[in-house]
Parts: C-alpha cells; structure tokens; sequence
C-alpha cells in the first residue's frame, strides 16, 4: 500500500494505491491520526485500491466517526471491485462516496 497526501487549508486529500488489509491497515489508520488535525474535509482517494478488508473498513468507520466531529468525510473515485465489498457490508449507507 501506498498513501500519498495533498493538504489544502483545511482539506487533506489521501491518495491509497493497493491493498488495504490486516497489514496496511495499521498503517493507514495511524497516518489519518497524525494528519487529521485542524481538517474539516476529508477526501480519500481510492482510484488505485485493489482491495479492502475488514482491517481496512474498521478504519474507514474511525475516519468517518472523527470527521463526523471536524467536518466531513468522503470516497471518491472508488474502483468497482471495493465498491462491491461496500455495498455487501452496508458502508455505502453510511459513507459519502462520489
């Protein structure tokens, strides 16, 4: 997995390309705690993600949760494959996607 960011005032954009599982997950999660200071608009971009796990829709709920709080939160460029996985768990409900 590969994260890369983009800061604009209060809106940080997150660039994922590849797999978020069990082992990126982490990762992922402790990147968001670190950046999501002072942010009111949360764009994470998923043009490049593979796949998604439980690991990763976990961190995807404390990213919606924390900005819930800040501002807002959403998913955009979502590839096909993760959007199945989105809708088959419920998170299309809940999430913002574009």
């Amino acid at each position: 997995m590969e994260i890369r960011k983009t800061t604009n005032q209060h809106t940080l954009t997150v660039s994922i390309s590849g797999r978020v599982d069990t082992l990126t997950a982490p990762i992922l999660e402790q990147d968001l705690k670190s950046n999501l200071t002072d942010i009111t608009e949360l764009i994470l971009d998923f043009a490049e993600v593979e796949y998604i796990s439980s690991a990763g829709l976990r961190v995807l709920l404390f990213a919606h949760k924390t900005m819930q709080k800040q501002g807002s939160m959403k998913l955009v460029h979502v590839t096909k494959d993760v959007l199945e996985i989105l809708e088959m768990t419920g998170f299309i409900s809940a999430l913002t996607i574009e």
